[in-house]
C-alpha cells in the first residue's frame, strides 16, 4: 500500500482543498477497515483530475495489490489505461507546443482537460496557445480557472489583466491587476501595469462624465488624451474615435462628425454606434440618402434597436419632405441654425422679395409667392413646437401631413400678407403698414 503522506503533501501544495478529503479517506483505512482498495481508487481519481499522473498511477497499482474484488480490479485497470492515455496526450501536447503547432496542442489539451479538470499548469499552457492563436477571451477563461487552482497565482492575474487591457476593457483590467497586488504588493510588473491602467481608466471615466453633462468639446479633448496615453493598443484608438464621433454629432458639428465617424467605419465597418452618429450628422447636412443608407446598414446589425428604427423613419420623412417645401432652404440657413440666425435671414429676404419692390406684373407674382414662402418658413422655424414637427419630417403647414385634415393656413392670397413688419421678432401680423 502506498502511504498518502508523500502524495498528499505534493497534492496539497497545489490543491489545498483536497487535503481534508484525502485525510478523511485514510482515517477509515487506519482504523482497520478493509477499505484499502476503495481508498486507493478514490485518491487515484483525485490525483488524475489534478493532473498528478505519476502519483495517480501509483495509487491504481496499489489498489490492484490490495486484494480487490472483480469490479474493483476492472475499475483500477480502466483508470490505469486512462492515466496512460493522459500521459501520452500530455507528451503530444508539449511536443506540439514546442513546435509552435498551437492548434494541435489545443486539440490534445482539450482531451486531457476533460479528465484532468484541476490541472492548473495545463490550463495555463492552453491559455498560452489561445493567445498565440488570437483567441484572448478563451485564454482568459483558462487563466481564471488556473488562478483559483493555485495559491498565490500572481502570474495568472497579471496575464488576465494584460489580456483585458489589450481587448480595451480597462475596468476589468484594473480589477484583475488589483488582485495581483493583493497577493504581492511589490510585484513589479503588476504595479507598473496598474499605474498605466489607472491613468487610462481615470481619463475615460472623466470623458464619459463630460458626455453625460453635455460638455462635448471637453469630452473630445479627454478622448484625444486617451489616444496619446495608449497609442500602441488599437482598441483604445478605435473606441476613442467612436466617442469623439458621438461628441461631434451631438454637438451639431456635422462636418467633423462625418469625418471622424468615417475613420471609425474604415476600421470597423459594422460599428453600429458610428453608423448612427454619422447618420445624424448627415441629417444635419441634409444628406438624406446617405443617412438612410447608414441607418439601414446599422439595422442589419441590430434590427431591434429602437433608436435606429426611429432615425430611419425620420430620415425617410425628411427625404420626402425635401422634395417638397424646405423651410431651411427657403431662408438659406442650416438645420441647426439658432433663432437669431433665422430671424436675421427672414428680415433680409422679406425686404428683398417684398412685392412692392417689383413693377413688372410677372415679377410681382413671382415675388408674392416667394414672399409667402419666406413668411411661412419664418413662422414655422421661429416656433419651437412647429419647428420640432418639421425637423421630424412633418410639415405643420401642409394639410396632407396633419391628422384630421384641415386647410393650409398659408395657402392664401398676397392681400392676406399686406401689413406685416419684417423687422418684428414675433409673428407676421403684429404691425400694419400701408403701401401705395
Amino acid at each position: 500500500m502506498v502511504a498518502p503522506g508523500s502524495v498528499t503533501s505534493r497534492l496539497g501544495s497545489v490543491f489545498p482543498f483536497l487535503l481534508v478529503l484525502v485525510d478523511l479517506q485514510y482515517e477509515g483505512a487506519e482504523c482497520g477497515v478493509n477499505a484499502d482498495v476503495e481508498k486507493h481508487l478514490e485518491l487515484g481519481k483525485k490525483l488524475l483530475a489534478a493532473g498528478q499522473l505519476a502519483d495517480a498511477l501509483s495509487q491504481f497499482h496499489a489498489a490492484l495489490k490490495s486484494n480487490p474484488s472483480e469490479n474493483e480490479e476492472k475499475e483500477a485497470q480502466a483508470q490505469l489505461i486512462k492515466s496512460d492515455e493522459m500521459q501520452r496526450l500530455r507528451s503530444q501536447a508539449l511536443d506540439a507546443f514546442e513546435s509552435s503547432d498551437y492548434t494541435a496542442a489545443i486539440t490534445f489539451l482539450d482531451k486531457i482537460l476533460e479528465v484532468c479538470v484541476w490541472d492548473a499548469e495545463l490550463r495555463e499552457l492552453r491559455a498560452e496557445c489561445f493567445i498565440k492563436e488570437g483567441e484572448p477571451r478563451k485564454a482568459i477563461s483558462d487563466l481564471k480557472a488556473a488562478s483559483k487552482l493555485k495559491n498565490d497565482n500572481t502570474e495568472a492575474f497579471y496575464k488576465i489583466s494584460t489580456l483585458y487591457y489589450q481587448l480595451g476593457d480597462h475596468e476589468l483590467s484594473l480589477s484583475e491587476v488589483r488582485e495581483c497586488l493583493k497577493l504581492d504588493q511589490d510585484h513589479k510588473r503588476c504595479f507598473a501595469h496598474y499605474k498605466q491602467v489607472k491613468k487610462l481608466n481615470k481619463l475615460i471615466e472623466s470623458a464619459e462624465e463630460l458626455i453625460r453633462d453635455g460638455r462635448y468639446t471637453e469630452a473630445t479633448s479627454k478622448y484625444e488624451s486617451v489616444m496619446k496615453t495608449e497609442p500602441s493598443v488599437s482598441e483604445y484608438t478605435i473606441r476613442s474615435k467612436e466617442r469623439i464621433c458621438h461628441c461631434f454629432s451631438k454637438d451639431e458639428k456635422p462636418v467633423e462628425a462625418i469625418r471622424v465617424c468615417s475613420e471609425v467605419l474604415q476600421m470597423e465597418a459594422d460599428n453600429v454606434n458610428a453608423l448612427k452618429d454619422r447618420a445624424e450628422a448627415y441629417l444635419i447636412e441634409e444628406m438624406y440618402d446617405e443617412a438612410i443608407q447608414d441607418y439601414e446598414t446599422a439595422q442589419e446589425h441590430n434590427e431591434n434597436d429602437q433608436q435606429i428604427r426611429e432615425g430611419l423613419e425620420k430620415a425617410q420623412r425628411l427625404l420626402k419632405q425635401s422634395q417638397k417645401r424646405d423651410y431651411y432652404k427657403i431662408l438659406g440657413v442650416k438645420r441647426n441654425a439658432k433663432k437669431q440666425e433665422i430671424i436675421k435671414a427672414y428680415r433680409k429676404l422679406a425686404l428683398q422679395w417684398h412685392p412692392d419692390n417689383f413693377q413688372n406684373e410677372e415679377e410681382k407674382k413671382k415675388a408674392e409667392k416667394k414672399f409667402i414662402d419666406i413668411a411661412a418658413a419664418k413662422e414655422v422655424l421661429s416656433d419651437p413646437e412647429m419647428r420640432k414637427k418639421f425637423d421630424d419630417g412633418e410639415d405643420p403647414l401642409d394639410a396632407e401631413t396633419q391628422q384630421g385634415g384641415g386647410g393650409n393656413p398659408f395657402h392664401r392670397s398676397w392681400n392676406s400678407w399686406q401689413g406685416f413688419n419684417p423687422f418684428s421678432s414675433g409673428g407676421p401680423f403684429r404691425f400694419k403698414f400701408h403701401f401705395n
